[in-house]
């Protein structure tokens, strides 16, 4: 039962068209279920229902499901207040392989043929207990198709199919969540090469993109609640009162405020140089009009995306523009249409709105 590309990753187990609520995605992760369901309006798609239904600590950790029941409640609750029965559903990053390679024959049975002769070169994994995709990228030098792929160890889709199984909810597709979040940031059409940098309550992900196509990614196990904790530890606070000091501060320099600078840039400084280094990496081997071009600017997303200071920050060792991201891109113009969601919270729904948009994205392709 193999994936199939369409312009992303598509749906294992995936049931017939007629059958799914489209336009619906739901985002499993570490702090919770995030749902969205857009809607046609006649200025365009339109943001109709969001919900998210916060987890327990440690019920899904490391893209595992620790704790099914939880997770099972959660997923249940969440459909439920949004009206959806089926859904465009994430794969963690943290347990999917990407990888390049070129694939020799004619049409993509031939080429996936040709890549799993060789999948262990990619994938630590045995063949038998991995499912893998991929999508072209062009031609090199010699005029062979070059590819991106990506993988998954079997059991996880198997645990995602049977966790939404039991939340009486239908998977319409399953994808990677760098997949999705790229679909949503970036215009259709869009030809850049973009870094995007989803700061998460625990971990940051980290994806570079061309076409909106992920060509890099990688999660750092450092997040936002980090920063909270500094926080809290330098002023003695509650966790709460923590986060409140968190939004309104941020990590921009003022007079009088360099202790509490110092205690919040230790932390931010481990996830700037993490990304530093992969963009390095990256941008060192770029050739620009080529597959692999330089990274142009970066875009900030996630649960924590909003901290005051961030972008400037980021700005100043990545050497590229860092703006914020906007989760609404390809949703109706804002002159039509003003969301319900407000626009920090917005950033944390990247995922599950760019997997809301899969169906209609490609019905342009």
């Amino acid at each position: 039962m193999p994936l199939v590309f369409n312009e992303r990753l598509r749906a294992l187990f995936a049931p017939p068209r007629y059958m799914a609520l489209p336009l619906s995605g739901i985002d499993l992760s570490t702090s919770g279920v995030k749902a969205v369901r857009l809607e046609e309006s006649t200025h365009g798609l339109v943001l109709a229902q969001y919900v998210e239904a916060r987890l327990p600590a440690g019920a899904f950790t490391d893209g595992e499901i620790v704790d099914r029941a939880a997770v099972i409640e959660a997923l249940a609750s969440a459909a439920e207040m949004t009206g959806i029965t089926a859904a465009n559903v994430s794969l963690p990053e943290s347990k999917s392989y990407l990888f390049e390679t070129t694939a020799s024959g004619v049409g993509k049975d031939e080429q996936r043929l040709a890549i799993e002769q060789h999948l262990d070169e990619f994938i630590p994994l045995p063949p038998a207990e991995t499912v893998f995709d991929f999508i072209e990228l062009g031609h090199d030098a010699n005029s062979e198709v070059e590819v991106a792929g990506i993988g998954f160890a079997r059991r996880i889709i198997e645990e995602t199919v049977s966790t939404f199984d039991a939340a009486d909810i239908s998977i319409r597709s399953l994808e990677g969540e760098t997949f999705a979040s790229s679909r949503a940031l970036l215009p259709y059409g869009d030809e850049s090469t973009t870094l995007i940098i989803d700061v998460g309550k625990t971990t940051t992900k980290v994806s570079i993109v061309t076409r909106r196509i992920p060509r890099f990614a990688t999660t750092i196990n450092i997040g936002g609640h980090a920063l909270t904790l500094a926080v809290q530890k330098y002023f003695g606070v509650t966790e709460a009162e923590a986060r409140k000091v968190k939004a309104e501060r941020g990590i921009v320099p003022t007079p009088g405020n360099e202790e509490y600078l110092a205690a919040m840039l230790s932390t931010v400084s481990a996830i700037r140089d993490e990304i530093s280094r992969h963009l390095a990496f990256w941008q060192e081997r770029a050739v620009p009009g080529s597959i692999r071009e330089p990274v142009s600017r970066a875009l900030l997303v996630g649960g924590n995306a909003s901290v005051r200071g961030l972008p400037e920050y980021l700005e100043g060792t990545l050497q590229i523009p860092v703006v914020a991201g906007d989760v609404f891109t390809n949703l109706a113009s804002r002159d039509a249409w003003v969301p319900s969601l407000d626009y920090t919270e917005s950033l944390a729904y990247a995922t599950a709105i760019g997997l809301a948009l899969r169906d209609y994205a490609i019905s342009y392709v």
